[in-house]
């Protein structure tokens, strides 16, 4: 699916129905609220002040069918007037002050009901998640829907899109028609904004091609042109890449974590485990960072948390033996994924591979597929350093996909298009905030309106 077409997919499906179910959550609330102030006022005490609170509420209830917008602070003034008027003693204004009181509280109590739903447990933060949660939680957690999915894509690239949207609006200010100067910008714009050098050359020679630049007359159609041919090369690098996680056929499936420490490897696989939990999936970890202080801990941490298993060595232990121990339990426990957590230790990097190595020879030869999936995580918020720490997993081990991590905290979103155009590796999933359930499986046309929502006019 083309840029446009996504554009325009989404402008069609651009709902309507938030403005009506807003307005039936008002009607229901300020019918609510009505309801609520007759049957209070009409409680106070004496003859004359049920007579004039019953024609104030009448004259609310009106007031609120005429109007669903008018908020419950606004109907309480002049109910309150009108009653306070018609008291004739301090008393009954007492009496009147006291009830309109209730009537407010109830009023609050009530419209909080109706319009604010209980959080769901899926939202809440890692910091918050205190407890493991159930089996039968987990397994009855439904996914989020498309509509979720691309709100969470929305909130992760916002950093990233206003970043690329400013320095395209910068760049488009001094537009005044296409030379070599023009060429020159563009490709500097395009290295600031994290797409890579190569791709940054490859749009300036293909633009120069096709001259489609010739035809634009505003700043609006170079815009169009240059994200629609960004777009374009990032399709056509993307060709035959399969984002989905590849499963055993029987058996575990086993899936590698690599990448530098700091990267998020071990929340990435908290997070993940958390995932195929909820599928109903049985998950097993293995605590194969030995070397790092605290990384055993903080992955048994997730495991409690998580409701999994885990296997874990000494600290500074032999990280290949605990891959041998939790390949072993795997087989024997029927489990259906086992994930395991490396070191990542650049600075001793002839000994970091040497160590991987040695665990994907250990997997193989106890399952012949295995490790079905290699996964590097990136640091999003690093940019061209994650492409490079790409470059250099990808010489040393089988990387199979990428996971992308803090792309909520970083205007680098960018970094998705060169990691396609220059590794021709996935992104299989994206980190888009610090809760469970915001890693996400990746998904290209949600990234690409993300990223350039805004910045692109359509018909």
């Amino acid at each position: 699916m083309g840029l446009f077409d996504i554009f325009r997919r989404h402008k069609k499906e651009t709902p309507t129905s938030d403005h009506a179910a807003s307005t039936s959550l008002t009607n229901a609330a300020s019918t609510s609220v009505s309801t609520t102030v007759a049957a209070s006022l009409s409680a106070s005490g004496s003859t004359s002040q049920q007579a004039s609170a019953a024609s104030a509420n009448t004259e609310q209830s009106s007031s609120v069918s005429q109007s669903t917008s008018t908020s419950v602070s606004q109907a309480a003034v002049p109910l309150s007037q009108s009653s306070l008027s018609a008291s004739t003693s301090g008393l009954a204004s007492a009496s009147a002050a006291a009830s309109l009181s209730t009537v407010s509280a109830h009023q609050s109590t009530t419209l909080a009901a109706s319009v604010s739903p209980a959080v769901p447990s899926s939202e809440l933060s890692d910091e918050t998640v205190g407890q493991a949660p159930s089996c039968e939680e987990s397994t009855t957690t439904t996914a989020p829907s498309e509509d979720q999915q691309e709100k969470k894509y929305d909130r992760g690239l916002e950093k990233s899109r206003t970043g690329f949207g400013a320095r395209l609006n910068r760049f488009l200010a001094n537009f005044r028609h296409v030379d070599e100067d023009f060429f020159d910008d563009l490709e500097d714009m395009l290295i600031e904004s994290d797409v890579g050098y190569d791709m940054a050359m490859k749009l300036s020679d293909s633009l120069r091609e096709e001259v489609k630049l010739e035809n634009a007359k505003s700043k609006q159609e170079v815009s169009n042109v240059i994200i629609e041919k960004m777009v374009d090369l990032y399709e056509e690098a993307g060709q035959g890449e399969n984002p989905d996680l590849r499963m055993a056929a029987e058996g575990p499936t086993v899936i590698m974590f690599v990448g530098v420490n700091g990267a998020g490897k071990t929340t990435t696989i908290g997070k993940m485990a958390a995932l195929f939990k909820r599928q109903g999936k049985k998950v097993l970890l293995a605590a194969a960072d030995t070397f790092r202080a605290g990384a055993t801990e903080q992955l048994d941490v997730w495991a409690q948390r998580d409701g999994v298993d885990i296997v874990t060595g000494p600290e500074n232990g032999d990280p290949a033996a605990v891959v041998f121990d939790a390949v072993q339990k795997a087989k024997r426990g029927n489990y259906d994924v086992l994930f395991v957590d490396t070191a990542g230790r650049l600075q001793n990097k002839i000994n970091l591979m040497n160590e991987l190595a040695k665990m994907k020879r250990i997997l193989t030869r106890e399952i012949p597929d295995a490790p079905h999936e290699v996964l590097l995580v990136l640091d999003a918020t690093t940019g061209q350093n994650a492409l490079n720490q790409a470059k250099l997993f990808k010489q040393s081990t089988d990387v199979t996909g990428i996971v992308l991590t803090k792309l909520d905290g970083t205007a680098r979103g960018g970094i998705v298009l060169a990691i396609r155009n220059e590794l021709h590796l996935p992104v299989k999933y994206v980190g888009l905030g610090e809760k469970v359930d915001d890693l996400q499986k990746f998904n290209a046309s949600d990234f690409v309106y993300g990223l350039f929502k805004g910045l692109v006019e359509v018909d």
